[in-house]
Parts: structure tokens; C-alpha cells; sequence
């Protein structure tokens, strides 16, 4: 089989996108590769295919755990054998995935960074018939990268081992340091690059400055009916705008971290088939999102830096169709994210606050923890310690990326009870309220250890048996719990926390406090960077964006913000200097009779009279009056 009719059998296209072919090309002949293909550009073809056409395995190494899930469920959907070995599985589960890789005619294992920070699972992955090894996200290796993660640097180790395999380093986003930087951090062997353009020629970058942003909105949604993006910095904004727009005759939903699946799967679908119109989202939104017909996509804060403005921008248009990318700006934007920054940015000793009262929360004793998972949620940590989220959030992310701990925000709602009257109270209880009687017998059926033990049960399940719905489930669960029938246990949680190291609480934060400093350094220059490009109305803010990544090519798009003012100023300094002529054929005037004729601004004067006077076609006389020349 051969890489197109792989393609055209399992994806159902006729061709590849530039360069996907040449990248596959050049990685079965075993040459590394680097490949920059913006958001939307097809990087996961460029590994997938080549896993159907040689025997073994590829290994993908990435550090979005929601994505590797997505793209496992899509592989098997086309029965293509595929594994994610994220951070949350337990040590028995581990061992039966790999030995699954190593025995089973596997094709694909999508691995998380930090799981080769775990020295047997490093030793059993030697041991697989790997023959690509992909590291997605790859500007997740540089420290200049607006997504470091020390744990990338361990990829490295695959080299030795794998020393005749072939590196295939992906990214959407990386300047030319940060390209250097994966070259030389992954010790690629003389890499070929696939740079493709960040230029997005039918999207249009536009800074709108507003005060009334809800106004602005509802004449964009008016303006463009299509499907439309709106990105907020937070998950009460995300419920706020969606009422708000709701209120306003919109179709809209919303998506942030701490929905739970099934919601995430609901509203995602409303999007997804055209029934919400507008989807307000945080930046937890977006992986893996490929949806064509998006018209607009809307910002309404600045976003952290030009990177996620980017990838976030440019899931609009996917279908080549003419799209918008739309900031909009208030008098006070650039002030408060520079607040945001200073508020959310946490120094060493509140680092080490926020990791020992965590740690305390999880009841983790010192020295202990080591690769436990814990249920987390974040909202009632903050709450039980009198912590501001806009410094909780920051430093758990931090940690994170340090490989300190891996968090995972997979929403959760638990529910363990245990009976404790005895059966046949419980029987002739049933007899006396029929109404209850199926959700408590199909309990006691479906978890015969259930007098014992504590035990969690699944409430969908057990309304599903009963015929009825959660929610009366829920009622008569805290009804019998009232009565002493059952112990009840409710815990909710919207993540999870693994420990990938003892606790050690300042030795720990010790060993992170230089990479600490340098990413507080980071973040705040590329908060510069995007305010930069928000306030420069000179030059094309395409071109602004292809700088930032490195690009030379100073194109001018025509169609952004920036282009379309000066587009509209050229076209009223042509109709004023033709005003201009037809007066001053008349006879000579002052500038100010001119301006006075015409009823002109200063400016729009001063403009005009210097554009005939650089061209010769009127001067000035003695008298300081302005004539035909």
C-alpha cells in the first residue's frame, strides 16, 4: 500500500496537502524532520499514514491528553490499533497497553512526556518494534517556547536507544529561535525543514476599538449569521456572554475546563451541527477542533501572547472561504491584562505556599506521594485556604509543566454509599413506597456487595435499569441516606493531580525556582509582544504576525483592519486633492479658505495640501495663498 491509497482507504481523500506527502516521503527513508504547519495545516496525517506502511509501531509523544484521546477514538474508529498512555493510568493497566504494543499488532501509542520520566516504562519501551517517533507540539522542548515543559527534554534519551529511527519534530508555532532551539534539544541529525507560511491569506485580522463590546458583538453575529468562536479569559465569563447572547435572540453555548464530559459532549455538538451559532469558549477549547464553515472568530480580552492568538485565530476559515479574526479593544484592555499579569504572576515563596498547602489538602505526607493520583478540585482548594485563583491556577499550571505533578482536568462526580439496614427492612421499605422501589432493587442487584462494603456506584447506570432519570436518583439516594438507610458519599472534582515526585516541599521548589524566573520573563514579554501588535496601526497585521514567527516576506494582505483604514484614507485623499484642483482653478486661496471651502480637518488638510505639493501640481505664491501650478 502506498501512502496515497492509505489515504484515499482510511481518511477518504483524493490528495495530500502541501507538504504532508514530502514529510512522509522523507521520514520512510529515515531522514529527521521538522515540520512548522499552522493550526488546521494536517500535521497528524504526517504520522498516522506512516504507521499503516511498515510493520512495528509509531510512537507519538504530546503533551494534550485531550487530543491523544480524540485521535485514539478516530484511529479505532477506522480500525486502526491505537493506544494513549496518559499521565491517569494505573500501573496494572500500563503494563497490559504496552505488552497490547509489544504483542498485538499495534500500530500507534500516543505516550504523555512525563510517562518517560518513569524509569520502567522508559526500559519497556525499548523493548517495542518502533519505527517513527513523533513528538507533537514539539515547541513544548524550548524553554523560549510559550508552552515549555521540562519533561520534553527527556525525549533525548529515545535518540540513544533509538539511534537509526527517524525524529519527526511537529509544531504550529515556532519562531526561528525556538525552531534552533528543538533541533539542537532533541539532538535531531540534520534535520529537513517543512516550514510552511503562517500567512492565511483569506483571514483577516482585525483590532476593532469599542466600548461597547456586547454592542460590537451582536453587530458582528448580525453582520456574519455563520458559525462563530467567542474567546473569554475565564469559565464565569464563558456563562456570562452565553446568557447574554442567549438573551439577545443568539443561538450560543459554551465550553471551559471544569464542564463535565458530558456536557463537554452536549454543547460541543450544538457547535458542531450548526444548532448554537456562537460557542464562548476558554482556551481550554480548540484541540483537535477542525470545523470548517467558522466565520468569525471573536476575542474579547487579550489573549496571553501571540502564539494562542494565532492558533486560536486561525480555526476560522478552515474551508478556504473568506474569515474574520477580531479583537476587540477597550480604552482600558492594555492596563488590565497588564494587571492580569502582575496578579497572576507568582513568585518562589508563594510557589512554595500554594505547593505545601496542596499537598497538604491531598493528605500527602512528607516524602510521600509518589506516583498517587488524587482527586482535585481546584474552585474548594481556594476556597478552604483563602486563595485567589488568579495565583492558584498560574502556579498549578507551572508545576505541571516542571513535571512536578501532572494535572489533568476531567470533571468527576462520585457517588459510594453503603446499606445499613438490614435486607428485608430494606424489602418491606420497597413495599411501602413502590415509587422508590426501582432504583433502590436495581442498586442492590447490580452491587450484591453492597451491605459490606462502601462501594461507588454509577448513578446514569442505575437510572438507566430503574427507567427514570439522575436526578431522581440523586433525591432518593439523600432521602434514604435522611433516614439512615445508606451511608452516602458525594465528592465532586473538576481534575486530577499524579505525582510524579515526592513530596519535599522546599528542596522541590528549590529545584524549579531558575526556570520559575525565566518563565515569569517570558510570560511578560510576550504579553509585550501582543500588545505591540494590538496597538501598531502602521503596518499589515498579517505581516506583523508573519515577523513575529520569522518570516520575511512583508506582504500586505489588504484585507485586515489596518489595510482596509489606509485603503479608505487613500480613497479621501484622491477625492480631496480633486476638490482641491476644481477650487483652485478658480482662483487662489489661504489654507485656511480652503479648509473653510471644503470643511476640512486639519489633518485631512495638511495631507492633502502636501500630497499636490510633493506632485507639483499646485504651489504657493507670495502672498502665501496656494495656486494652480
Amino acid at each position: 500500500m502506498t501512502a496515497l491509497e492509505a489515504l484515499k482507504k482510511y481518511w477518504g481523500f483524493e490528495y495530500f496537502r502541501s507538504p504532508q506527502e514530502e514529510i512522509i516521503e522523507t521520514v520512510l527513508k529515515g531522514q529527521d524532520v521538522l515540520g512548522i504547519m499552522p493550526t488546521g495545516g494536517g500535521k497528524s496525517i504526517c504520522y498516522q499514514v506512516p504507521s499503516l506502511l511498515k510493520p512495528g509501531l509509531v510512537l507519538v509523544v504530546s503533551p494534550l491528553i485531550a487530543l491523544m484521546r480524540d485521535q485514539v477514538q478516530q484511529l479505532q474508529q477506522k480500525n486502526i490499533k491505537a493506544i494513549a498512555l496518559t499521565g491517569d493510568i494505573d500501573h496494572n493497566t500500563t503494563i497490559e497497553l504496552l505488552d497490547n504494543c509489544k504483542f498485538g499488532n499495534y500500530k500507534m501509542l500516543y505516550l504523555s512526556p512525563e510517562r518517560l520520566l518513569v524509569d520502567w516504562i522508559f526500559d519497556y519501551i525499548q523493548t517495542l518494534p518502533i519505527h517513527l517517533i513523533t513528538i507533537d507540539e514539539a515547541h513544548c522542548v524550548s524553554q523560549w517556547g510559550h508552552d515549555f515543559r521540562p519533561a520534553f527534554l527527556q525525549i533525548k534519551k529515545l535518540r540513544s536507544v533509538f539511534q537509526n529511527i527517524p525524529f519527526l519534530a511537529l509544531t504550529a508555532t515556532a519562531t526561528p529561535r525556538v525552531q534552533e532551539d528543538i533541533i539542537t534539544s532533541l539532538e535531531m541529525k540534520d534535520p529537513k525543514k517543512f516550514n510552511l507560511s503562517f500567512y492565511r491569506e483569506n483571514l483577516a485580522y482585525m483590532v476593532v476599538k469599542t466600548e461597547d463590546k456586547i454592542h460590537k458583538i451582536k453587530q458582528i453575529l448580525l453582520k456574519n449569521p455563520e458559525s462563530s468562536i467567542l474567546y473569554v479569559r475565564n469559565r464565569k465569563a464563558c456563562h456570562d456572554f452565553s446568557k447574554t447572547l442567549n438573551d439577545l435572540g443568539f443561538k450560543a453555548t459554551f465550553y471551559h475546563g471544569g464542564l463535565n464530559s458530558k456536557d463537554k459532549a452536549k454543547n460541543m455538538a450544538l457547535w458542531m451541527e450548526d444548532k448554537a451559532q456562537v460557542m464562548v469558549a476558554t482556551n481550554a477549547f480548540g484541540m483537535g477542533i477542525d470545523k470548517p464553515n467558522v466565520k468569525t472568530v471573536i476575542h474579547v480580552q487579550i489573549p496571553e501572547n501571540i502564539e494562542n492568538y494565532y492558533q486560536e485565530v486561525g480555526r476560522g476559515g478552515r474551508n478556504g472561504q473568506k474569515a474574520f479574526g477580531i479583537l476587540l479593544l477597550s480604552p482600558n484592555d492594555i492596563s488590565q491584562a497588564e494587571n492580569l499579569q502582575n496578579k497572576s504572576t507568582v513568585d518562589k515563596k508563594e510557589l512554595l505556599d500554594i505547593y505545601v498547602k496542596l499537598c497538604n489538602h491531598l493528605q500527602i505526607g512528607y516524602g510521600e506521594g509518589f506516583e498517587e493520583t488524587f482527586d482535585f478540585n481546584i474552585q474548594q482548594f481556594c476556597n478552604k485556604y483563602n486563595l485567589l485563583m488568579a495565583k492558584v491556577y498560574p502556579a498549578i499550571q507551572f508545576l505541571d509543566r516542571q513535571s512536578i505533578f501532572v494535572f489533568s482536568q476531567n470533571f468527576s462526580d462520585k457517588t459510594e454509599i453503603q446499606f445499613l439496614w438490614e435486607s428485608k427492612e430494606v424489602i418491606r421499605y420497597c413495599s411501602l413506597h413502590p415509587e422508590e422501589a426501582p432504583v433502590i432493587l436495581n442498586i442492590l442487584r447490580t452491587y450484591p456487595g453492597i451491605y459490606d462494603l462502601n462501594l461507588i456506584i454509577n448513578r446514569t447506570l442505575i437510572a438507566k435499569k430503574a427507567q427514570t432519570d439522575e436526578g431522581l436518583v440523586h433525591q432518593i439516594l439523600e432521602k434514604i441516606s435522611a433516614l439512615k438507610m445508606i451511608s452516602l458519599h458525594t465528592t465532586t472534582h473538576d481534575s486530577t493531580i499524579l505525582m510524579l515526585s515526592a513530596r519535599e516541599d522546599t528542596y522541590t521548589i528549590n529545584r524549579v525556582a531558575k526556570q520559575l524566573n525565566q518563565y515569569n520573563q517570558l510570560k511578560n514579554k510576550q504579553l509585550q509582544d501582543i500588545i505591540a501588535f494590538v496597538c501598531n496601526d502602521s503596518d499589515c497585521k498579517s505581516s506583523q504576525i508573519l515577523t513575529y514567527f520569522g518570516e520575511k516576506n512583508k506582504l500586505v494582505c489588504g484585507i485586515c483592519n489596518v489595510c482596509l483604514q489606509k485603503k479608505t484614507k487613500k480613497g479621501i485623499e484622491i477625492t480631496l486633492t480633486t476638490q482641491m484642483i476644481e477650487l483652485l482653478r478658480l482662483s487662489s486661496m489661504s489654507s485656511k479658505e480652503i479648509q473653510n471651502k471644503l470643511d476640512l480637518t486639519d489633518d485631512d488638510l495638511l495631507v492633502a495640501l502636501q500630497y499636490l505639493l510633493d506632485t507639483n501640481q499646485i504651489e504657493i505664491g507670495y502672498n502665501n495663498q496656494y495656486r494652480i501650478k
